[in-house]
């Protein structure tokens, strides 16, 4: 037993969001595609059953009960009643946390991803929407727009790989906060889904079709942490975006660019602009097996 998964960077290229329902939960409307960059989640047989992390950030993540990864392992055990021989998990962290490109969910998806393949027990649909609304689209890992709180998937339309760079202020935006005051801000929305065409030839189109979406959680995010505006700012500014926006709750944007030599020229002007803050230029697409 050792094996590996990658978790990657959850990216929603828009992302409608309406009332809360009866089940607590609001109702959603993303396009969400993955970035070939993330996390990933080892297993590999021990003597104990264990849990490790590592990784650039992994000193920003909770080693407990709380983490995604934990409770992913415990419930597909639970679930599946196999009598597992004891292993150690170990997760190593490259994302920045509570920053809007799902990474404790990619983490969690990649667990069970992982568990599915060493015990050959099927994960039943409901298994990944457990652990969060956006496990499910993690768990596929691919190209989706995701529906009702997160659990209704479709195809999303054909695409090139699409170049961008993702840029996090270094502030953390909690996905509870920004809801909330998104229901506070009396500006609550429609999960509405545009109609897309199934195939899109470039990313000027991509960009030109995302200028009639949103982000509703965008501003109530900014409101909480204006830093995500200042980096919002910065690179609708620069001639190499195409778009930029916000990803899920922040506080991680992205800048959609023509190809890779903006991309990479983009990235380079904003890690020398801003040191402080974490950017990495990255496709958009998957599935990714890098």
């Amino acid at each position: 037993m050792s094996k590996a998964a990658f978790a990657p960077a959850k990216v929603n290229l828009f992302l409608h969001v309406g009332p809360t329902g009866a089940d607590g939960f609001h109702a959603i409307a993303s396009w969400m595609v993955f970035a070939d960059f993330g996390d990933s989640v080892s297993i590999a047989a021990a003597e104990d059953f264990a849990f490790e992390i590592d990784g650039p950030f992994g000193g920003a993540v909770p080693h407990d009960p709380d983490n995604l990864v934990l409770q992913a392992r415990d419930a597909y055990l639970t679930a599946s009643k196999i009598d597992a021989a004891p292993f150690r998990m170990l997760l190593t962290k490259r994302l920045p946390p509570a920053s809007g490109i799902g990474g404790g969910s990619s983490d969690a998806a990649a667990a069970l991803r992982l568990m599915e393949a060493e015990f050959e027990w099927p994960i039943p649909d409901l298994l990944p929407l457990s652990l969060g609304s956006d496990v499910p689209a993690c768990f596929r890992a691919s190209p989706l727009i995701a529906e009702g709180r997160g659990e209704v998937l479709n195809v999303a339309p054909y695409t090139p790989e699409l170049d961008a760079v993702l840029v996090n202020p270094g502030v953390a935006s909690p996905t509870g906060r920004v809801f909330a005051a998104y229901d506070a801000s009396g500006d609550v929305r429609t999960a509405d889904c545009p109609d897309l065409p199934p195939m899109i030839g470039s990313a000027e189109e991509v960009a030109a079709i995302l200028s009639i979406c949103r982000n509703d959680l965008e501003a109530p995010a900014i409101m909480l942490n204006p830093e995500i505006g200042e980096a919002l700012e910065i690179l609708r500014d620069q001639h190499q975006t195409l778009i930029a926006r916000m990803s899920g709750s922040g506080a991680t944007v992205f800048a959609l660019c023509a190809g890779a030599t903006e991309a990479e020229t983009l990235a380079e002007k904003m890690q020398i602009w801003r040191p402080d803050w974490w950017v990495r230029r990255v496709r958009l697409g998957g599935p990714w097996d890098p």
